[in-house]
């Protein structure tokens, strides 16, 4: 009996563990945006340890121009600007506790967008109270991955954009929106395929254990 309850603890943990990580990456939204566009981007770090985030530093894309941020309860912000003078990396970093275990924080921002169509990947880094330090800035597929804004003449974001030159403004915050709910359901998908996987394991190693334990 001691054994099945160990082989229970541990599968289940694993199910915890899988369900958080499917979700758990540092990204900024939105995934796609219009050239030379004045938009509203979101920085989101979500929290997957027993210990708190306490500082975040997020490099700026070459070709993105760096305009203005939201001030957050509980953090400074500081940029650092290259010899250009345009900002290279902005740092948020709390001034209390920080982002506690289980919880996310969302940092908004606005940057003037590339004039022609591209990619920006988005580096960014994130401190942990006990000194470690999470590098997200592997490319797709990686176990830290980075988020990658998409900038085209057709995007379909989850964002409200700024960009003052758009004509159209009522329609493209339409089509982000939906595109929003579209991602964050993929997400969801994700976790719950990854749970489901590893609830099919424990039931498998549980049903193997109680097997074993009556021969």
């Amino acid at each position: 009996m001691k054994h099945i309850l160990k082989v229970l603890i541990a599968t289940f943990a694993s199910l915890f563990i899988f369900a958080n990580l499917a979700s758990a990456h540092v990204t900024v939204q939105p995934s796609s945006s219009a050239p030379e566009a004045w938009e509203t981007y979101t920085l989101k770090v979500p929290v997957e340890k027993d210990v708190a985030t306490t500082k975040v530093i997020l490099k700026v894309p070459a070709g993105v121009e760096f305009v203005s941020y939201q001030p957050v309860p509980g953090w400074k912000v500081a940029t650092e600007k290259g010899k250009d003078g345009k900002v290279v990396t902005v740092t948020w970093e709390a001034t209390a506790e920080g982002i506690s275990s289980g919880q996310f924080q969302q940092f908004v921002f606005v940057a003037k967008n590339p004039e022609k169509e591209t990619s920006i990947a988005w580096d960014a880094f994130q401190y942990y109270k006990d000194g470690e330090i999470v590098e997200w800035s592997g490319e797709e597929g990686s176990d830290t991955p980075h988020s990658v804004t998409a900038i085209t003449a057709t995007p379909a974001t989850n964002v409200e954009s700024t960009d003052h030159h758009s004509h159209d403004q009522h329609s493209t915050d339409h089509v982000k929106a939906t595109a929003g709910v579209e991602n964050n359901d993929g997400n969801q998908t994700v976790s719950i395929t990854l749970a489901s996987i590893a609830l099919i394991l424990a039931i498998v190693a549980l049903i193997f254990a109680i097997r074993k334990s009556k021969r």
